[in-house]
């Protein structure tokens, strides 16, 4: 990125001057849930089956407060779907959310506006930098999971039949195919966001980056993206966002602190006196000099002949 990003490329991290993202969701108490409503969406569509075939349409409606416990992907559609529940999170305590629901709508960042969830990465801007409770419109998947070529159910049923049969071979190719459309589509979309971010056009850059990560990122691809999407957030002074993202960086796996430290893309997140708290969770304090004297002098470690 400008200044500083970092772009995955054939398993190497390629440095480009300054930038290179759910973590671990904490637990809420019970009183962070807000009000659940549950009921048939007034739309046309609620009368209709769902893509199962075999079950209608269900529409639900939750809100919840920070720390969501949520992560999320990116469907083939570009909208947005619940990959995970962090248990004993906000979102987990509703025991409405599951794997493969739809994302349909959302609050707006503030105010009482309900935004469509049309485009993954601007509904995670939305999610991320959302003001007070999250309002999120839902469509009931089942568990039925949009991200697999082949539903859990029949990949389950051919396996279980004990024979490897035309069928099954066809599915293990449908998912490989799958698998691959991503790691394209993943870095296409990473060198996108590494040219936006350097033309200053974080925003762009962000939805790039976010996409990313929703788009199933396998080994430090996520922390990678993660950190990219905490310099966009930095450059865009939205520092709790900024922060969210760069714990998840940390989380996925970064290690380079002395970047983190010292990026000047991050600047605005070392100006908040959370960020100390967050990279002394997972790189040691630097001490202070003289206190390591005085502990070593007082157990003898000094004078001694």
């Amino acid at each position: 990125m400008a200044a500083g990003a970092a772009l995955w490329s054939g398993g190497a991290i390629l440095n480009h001057g300054g930038a290179t993202g759910i973590p671990a969701a904490s637990s809420a108490d019970s009183s962070s849930i807000g009000t659940v409503t549950t009921g048939e969406s007034k739309d046309s569509s609620a009368s209709t089956s769902s893509s199962s075939g075999s079950k209608p349409d269900e529409f639900y409606e939750v809100e919840i407060e920070k720390p969501y416990g949520i992560k999320f992907y990116k469907g083939t559609d570009g909208g947005t779907y619940i990959d995970a529940l962090a248990p004993g999170g906000s979102a987990a305590k509703t025991k409405m959310f599951q794997p493969g629901d739809k994302v349909l709508a959302t609050s707006a960042v503030f105010g009482n506006e309900i935004w469509p969830a049309a485009e993954y990465g601007r509904t995670m801007y939305t999610v991320r930098q959302r003001i007070g409770p999250l309002l999120m419109k839902m469509q009931k998947k089942y568990g039925e999971r949009e991200d697999q070529a082949v539903s859990s159910e029949k990949l389950a049923a051919q396996r279980n039949a004990n024979v490897i049969s035309e069928q099954l071979r066809e599915i293990q190719i449908q998912n490989y195919k799958r698998k691959m459309q991503l790691k394209k589509q993943r870095e296409e979309d990473l060198r996108d966001g590494l040219q936006l971010y350097k033309k200053s056009a974080y925003q762009e850059a962000l939805s790039k980056f976010e996409s990313v990560l929703g788009s199933k990122p396998e080994g430090l691809e996520e922390a990678i993206a993660s950190y990219n999407v905490a310099c966009c957030y930095a450059k865009l002074d939205q520092v709790e966002a900024g922060l969210s993202a760069l714990g998840e960086a940390l989380e996925a796996g970064f290690e380079d602190y002395k970047k983190i430290r010292t990026d000047e893309d991050l600047a605005s997140l070392r100006a908040s006196p959370e960020f100390k708290a967050l990279i002394d969770k997972y790189d040691e304090p630097i001490f202070n000099e003289n206190a390591v004297k005085a502990i070593k002098g007082l157990f003898g470690f000094f004078g001694k002949t």
